[in-house]
C-alpha cells in the first residue's frame, strides 16, 4: 500500500532491484490482478509475502451482514494461504449506524473470531488484529489499544489469533510498551508495521500517515520494544499519504527502504 502506484509487476521489479525481499500485500491489488497470477509472480520473483491486509470489520448487528462478514474473512483467509503467508491483518471495524455500544461491538467481534480462529488454523494462518487510533473508534475500528487487542485475542490459542503493532497507532499509549511485553509473552506478535506522525492531519485523516524520519515517533524504540519482547520477524513499513502515492513509485519506495534503515535499521 505504501506504493500503490506501483502496478503488482511494477512492484515486484522494483523490489527486485533494491534486494528487498518481503512484501505486505493488499487484498485489493491482489484480487484484481488475480490471485493465481499474483502467488505465481511473487513466489517466480523469490519474494516472500509477509501478511496479507486485510480482514475483520466483524462489528455488525444485521444477522445477513454479519454472515456476509464471516464469508468474505473466510475468503481473506482462503487468500492468505494462497499466496504463502501465515498472517491475515484484522481490522475489527466501526460502530453500527445507530450504534452507541462499543462493548457490544467488541463481544460481537470475540464471536466472530471463535468462527474464524479454528477456520484460519487449518488453514495455517493466524488472525492478527489490529488496534486502530482511538480518533477511528467510531467509523472503522472499534479496538483502539493493544491492551483492548490483547484482551480479545487472548481468549483464544495464540496460534489462531494475536495482534498487530503499528507505530502509528500506538505511539500516544503510555501502556503500550507494557502491553507490547505482555503480547510478546504470549507469542501473540504477529506483525509488526511502522509509519510516522505528522501533522497536521489531512482532511478525512485516513491517509496522513508520514514517510518515517519526518514526524514524532522514535522507530527505533518502538522497535527495541518488540525485540525485547521476543519478535523477530519481518517489519512492514505501511504509509498511506495521497502526497506520496503522487510521486514516483520507484523513487518512493527507495527512499522508503533508506528512511528504514536510517531510522530503524
Amino acid at each position: 500500500m505504501t506504493v500503490k502506484q506501483l502496478s503488482l509487476p511494477e512492484l515486484v521489479e522494483a523490489c527486485g532491484q533494491l534486494g528487498v525481499v518481503n512484501v505486505g500485500l493488499w487484498r485489493e491489488p491482489v484480487q484484481a490482478y488475480g490471485l493465481e497470477a499474483t502467488a505465481k509472480l511473487v513466489r517466480d520473483a523469490g519474494l516472500t509475502v509477509t501478511t496479507l491486509c486485510r480482514g475483520g470489520f466483524l462489528t455488525a448487528i444485521d444477522p445477513a451482514e454479519r454472515a456476509g462478514a464471516l464469508d468474505d474473512n473466510r475468503r481473506a483467509v482462503d487468500e492468505a494461504a494462497a499466496l504463502g503467508t501465515d498472517t491475515l491483518v484484522l481490522v475489527s471495524g466501526g460502530l453500527p449506524a445507530g450504534s452507541k455500544d462499543l462493548h457490544g461491538a467488541r463481544e460481537r467481534i470475540a464471536d466472530a473470531l471463535a468462527v474464524l480462529g479454528p477456520y484460519a488454523e487449518e488453514r495455517g494462518v493466524k488472525l492478527a488484529i489490529e488496534p486502530l487510533h482511538p480518533m477511528f473508534a467510531s467509523d472503522r475500528c472499534v479496538v483502539s489499544t493493544l491492551a483492548q487487542a490483547l484482551d480479545l485475542a487472548e481468549r483464544f490459542p495464540a496460534r489462531q489469533v494475536g495482534v498487530t503493532v503499528d507505530t502509528y497507532h500506538i505511539w500516544w499509549d503510555d501502556n503500550a510498551p507494557a502491553q507490547i511485553a505482555r503480547a510478546g509473552a504470549s507469542g501473540r506478535i504477529h506483525t509488526f508495521q511502522l509509519a510516522d506522525w505528522t501533522t497536521p492531519l489531512p482532511e478525512g485523516v485516513l491517509n496522513g500517515r508520514g514517510q518515517i524520519g519526518d514526524g514524532s515517533i522514535d522507530m527505533r524504540e518502538w522497535k527495541g520494544y518488540v525485540e525485547a519482547a521476543g519478535y523477530a520477524g519481518a517489519i512492514e513499513v505501511e504509509l498511506f499519504n495521497d502526497q506520496l502515492w503522487a510521486r514516483d513509485g520507484r523513487e518512493l519506495l527507495a527512499e522508503t527502504a533508506a528512511r528504514f534503515v536510517e531510522h530503524a535499521g
